[in-house]
């Protein structure tokens, strides 16, 4: 059978029901517009996975601009405990006095990659790029009014030319945007210089996997976020101290984390950022570029605790892909982040969202670290994770 015969999502799932001999009710219940997401979203639609969506909060974020907002995270999850985690974080932090956060834009990326006959020609090619980036910058924006091209560099390896185009994007997470933008300049290149571009996408990005690349040089947004927690917060509401939680971060992401060979030095940034990557929104696979990141530790005035998370690379925003759904978008709203900025702001909202991760993860940080140190974990996941 091909699936692709049939045009509606309802007419296609019992084609399959028939098929396999198996009933579909749940995949078939769901309130979003089939119409909208089985052409934009997913092909081939049969239906919605449906997932669990908690609440975490409030939390308390202040940037270093002195702008303070507080924010209920809504978190698609599986994962018993996760919120429950989430949310003491987020107790901690306001009790505090909350958390100051901070971001970069770096923007979306996109890295092909050209063959070329010699360590001459890669020479010519690398120059070429240099010297013509206004009339590459001219060609791409003409791709899309909601795109500005930044930068360009490159790095050659015998044969080969890898380009890394970096993009401005705006509210958009923007991926399609910049690799239709990329593949205009491309062509454009192998025209003037008739090296061949062998892969638009050559691993440069680098898109939806780990690297020392992106953890360098940055990637969407970076996000830093920080805290002190005094001793009678980490004592009533962690149930730890200072030291104590300084010794497991100490063990846990440094020590462990250079002897495993990990490129985040970090407990849990990947839990946070998926769960709120799943509620607003965002691509899932780019959760893989939300795990890289650090967190640092430091015990300050004797007895409290400076906590702090740095994220180089949140690939999100808050308008196109599986932000127009009407279940994620209602989690933006939540976060007062929904669709795009105001006139003049283009791109806060996308920059605000990325810092909320920030924030979040911070949180997540500093319940699980917590949580280690006293030997609960085991605990909270038999009593949250199997309802007992």
């Amino acid at each position: 059978m091909n699936v692709r015969d049939f045009s509606s999502a309802d007419e296609r799932r019992k084609a399959v029901e028939k098929e396999l001999s198996v009933e579909l009710t749940h995949i078939g219940s769901y309130s979003l517009d089939a119409g909208v997401a089985g052409t934009r979203n997913c092909e081939n639609m049969i239906g919605a996975a449906q997932i669990p969506m908690g609440v975490a909060g409030p939390l308390t974020l202040t940037t270093v601009n002195g702008k303070s907002n507080t924010y209920y995270l809504p978190l698609a999850t599986t994962e018993g405990a996760l919120v429950a985690s989430v949310n003491r974080g987020c107790k901690a932090i306001t009790v505090s006095g909350g958390a100051t956060v901070d971001s970069h834009r770096v923007g979306a990326t996109r890295g092909p990659v050209f063959k070329v006959a010699n360590l001459s020609e890669n020479r010519r090619l690398h120059e070429y790029l240099e010297g013509h980036f206004s009339e590459l910058k001219e060609i791409t924006e003409k791709t899309s009014r909601h795109l500005t091209l930044k930068k360009i560099t490159s790095r050659g390896v015998g044969l080969y030319r890898f380009v890394r185009f970096v993009y401005d994007t705006q509210d958009a997470m923007g991926l399609n945007m910049v690799t239709i933008a990329t593949d205009a300049a491309c062509r454009y290149i192998e025209e003037q210089t008739g090296n061949t571009c062998v892969a638009l996408s050559g691993n440069f990005c680098v898109d939806k996997k780990a690297s020392w690349q992106n953890f360098v040089s940055g990637r969407g947004t970076k996000v830093w976020a920080e805290v002190v927690l005094p001793a009678e917060v980490l004592r009533g509401v962690l149930k730890t101290d200072a030291h104590k939680a300084y010794g497991t971060w100490l063990a846990k992401c440094m020590l462990g984390s250079a002897v495993s060979g990990s490129i985040g030095f970090n407990g849990q940034f990947a839990n946070v950022v998926a769960a709120l990557f799943i509620a607003t929104g965002q691509d899932p696979a780019h959760v893989v570029e939300g795990s890289l990141g650090v967190t640092t530790a430091e015990v300050v005035n004797g007895s409290d605790l400076y906590v702090s998370v740095y994220l180089p690379d949140l690939m999100v925003g808050t308008v196109g892909g599986g932000t127009t759904l009407a279940t994620q978008h209602e989690a933006l709203s939540m976060l007062g982040v929904a669709g795009a900025s105001p006139e003049g702001k283009h791109g806060k909202n996308a920059q605000t969202l990325a810092e909320i991760v920030g924030g979040a993860a911070l949180a997540g940080e500093i319940s699980l670290l917590s949580s280690l140190e006293q030997g609960t974990l085991a605990q909270a996941h038999n009593k949250l994770g199997r309802g007992k």
